[in-house]
């Protein structure tokens, strides 16, 4: 049977190895339902357990020697495909991603994900500090606001750097995202609601009702604060500390697409 030992640093490979963390990540998954992703299987850590699930699992791997020892190692039941996950097709049916993602991969895996339509749910280990973040936990990024109305981001716990081998430098974080069934936007409102958030994060302004002052036309200025104070959103907050439902309030009372200034 081919072995190796570590991850590769080229592939910014850190296995799994605590069982705790892989319980977590395995009972997150059980709530889901459908075909399952794994992103970057390595040693099988997450698969075997995976695969007890009784679901269609596809495991998706981009080093080569990885693939060969899972095709010795891992029971039948599981399609090993070669190939880096950030240019691999996803299905166009309705699917789960799993993963312990590549800390330095993790925006772009993101994007990715939260772009496919057809993907129901993820579940992922990325670095703690983006888990927190993307989770809204002492302040939500821009890709969180700008996604809130269709997704749910929840951090489940912190993974400590002592559970991957080799170990990294920082701690990890197990983030999920779910597709909400009832989106808080409508979609047709996607770009203006995006252009609504950007112009937010991106405005200058000591407080938030002095950067959405700037950001509507100037006839709809005047109902900035009174938005802000049914919204229960303090003048001198800053975009982060906004919530999913106080974005999409603000949206709708000052921000439809005839309302922002381009």
């Amino acid at each position: 049977m081919p072995t190796f030992r570590g991850g590769r640093h080229e592939h910014g490979q850190n296995f799994l190895t605590d069982t705790r963390t892989i319980d977590s990540i395995i009972s997150a998954v059980a709530d889901t339902t459908g075909p399952i992703i794994e992103i970057g299987p390595g040693h099988g850590n997450l698969t075997r357990p995976l695969l007890e699930l009784g679901r269609p699992l596809t495991a998706v791997e981009i080093d080569g020697r990885a693939i060969e020892y899972l095709r010795a190692s891992v029971p039948t039941g599981v399609e090993l495909v070669h190939a880096d996950f950030v240019d691999w097709r996803l299905p166009a049916t309705p699917h789960v991603i799993v993963g312990n993602l590549p800390f330095h991969l993790t925006t772009a895996i993101l994007r990715k994900v939260l772009h496919s339509p057809s993907s129901e749910a993820a579940v992922l280990v990325v670095q703690w500090e983006v888990a927190r973040r993307r989770a809204g936990v002492g302040g939500a990024t821009m890709m969180t606001a700008q996604w809130w109305p269709w997704i749910e981001f929840t951090l489940h716990r912190q993974v400590p750097r002592h559970a991957f081998d080799p170990r990294p430098t920082v701690d990890g974080g197990l983030l999920e995202l779910t597709r909400r069934a009832t989106p808080l936007v409508a979609r047709r409102e996607k770009g203006a609601y995006r252009e609504f958030v950007h112009a937010a994060f991106a405005g200058r302004g000591r407080g938030i009702a002095a950067i959405l002052a700037g950001a509507v036309p100037r006839s709809r200025a005047g109902a900035v604060r009174p938005a802000l104070t049914r919204a229960g959103v303090r003048p001198d907050a800053l975009p982060r500390d906004l919530t999913a439902q106080q974005w999409v309030f603000l949206f709708e009372t000052l921000a439809r697409r005839r309302n922002v200034r381009s």
